[in-house]
């Protein structure tokens, strides 16, 4: 469970109140939170992208030319 919670940046006992919560979830609902979790990856690294653009472009505009 400690590599789980280290993984996710969440505690242990959180980990066990999930899998208390949703430990009996159905394969469409395993396929759904797959699903779910490639989406926020993607978002994550769309918002990394923005955010090193937004700082180029800060870095340009602030040079003199």
């Amino acid at each position: 469970m400690a590599e789980a919670a280290k993984k996710h940046k969440v505690s242990e006992p959180t980990i066990y109140a999930w899998r208390k919560h949703f430990g009996q979830l159905e394969a469409a609902d395993v396929k759904r939170l797959k699903a779910l979790e490639l989406e926020i990856s993607r978002l994550k690294k769309l918002l990394a992208e923005r955010d090193l653009d937004i700082e180029i472009l800060k870095e340009i505009n602030t040079k003199k030319w």
